[in-house]
């Protein structure tokens, strides 16, 4: 399968590396280059890429408005350490990924394989701390608005519990001690019950539901 894609970035540089480098892989493609936010709606709309690779900071529109307009694909974000005001409302407007542009380009290209899957992903090296940090800011709290969790049972309450602490299944697993393949089949169903497109929602919605406390 090739995955679709949409470059959307305001500096040409960035775009190149991206570009030369997917143009070794096999299940890679282009299909389009933006340098603004409003570039990136119309061209998502005219070539329906499966993911969006979006910058944050873009002159005209920003990537966080533009992400909240694209509907039919994914959207990894792609940012610098010094937007980290812009990840939760990025993470609420519907992105699927969050990576930082110091990241090997190896490592992008990965996560945007991921993220075609269906998988949320958020750098590693940012995961805990960002999350904690916006879920603790006290500016989106009266826009909450929290997801019922009706139906969900202890267990899969306490696996939401540990998604929204930026454990990956592995260390769900040696946590509650159980199998991998469990875990992924109650991460399946905590996806399926509480309407959440991918694990980055997850993460959001245990949050939200006060199921984590910001850590610091």
């Amino acid at each position: 399968m090739t995955v679709r894609v949409l470059l959307v970035d305001d500096q040409p540089l960035v775009r190149a590396g991206l570009r030369v480098l997917m143009a070794d892989t096999s299940d890679l493609e282009i299909v389009g280059e933006a340098g603004t936010g409003a570039e990136a709606v119309r061209l998502a709309g005219e070539t329906a890429p499966d993911v969006v690779v979006m910058d944050v900071r873009m002159p005209d529109m920003d990537g966080i408005e533009a992400t909240r307009r694209i509907s039919g694909a994914r959207v990894v974000m792609l940012t610098t350490f010094d937007d980290d005001e812009y990840v939760y409302g990025a993470l609420r407007a519907g992105a699927s990924g969050f990576l930082v542009k110091d990241m090997a380009l190896e490592e992008i290209l990965g996560a945007i394989r991921v993220v075609a899957r269906g998988d949320g992903l958020i750098a590693p090296s940012v995961t805990r701390r960002l999350i904690a940090e916006f879920a603790a800011r006290p500016e989106p709290a009266p826009a909450r608005r929290a997801r019922p969790v009706e139906g969900v049972t202890g267990r899969e309450r306490e696996v939401l519990t540990l998604v929204g602490r930026g454990l990956t299944n592995r260390e769900i697993a040696d946590e509650l001690v159980i199998s991998v393949a469990t875990v992924k089949a109650h991460v399946a169903r905590l996806l399926a019950k509480l309407d959440a497109r991918d694990r980055v929602q997850l993460v959001i919605i245990a949050y939200e539901q006060g199921l984590v406390a910001p850590e610091g």
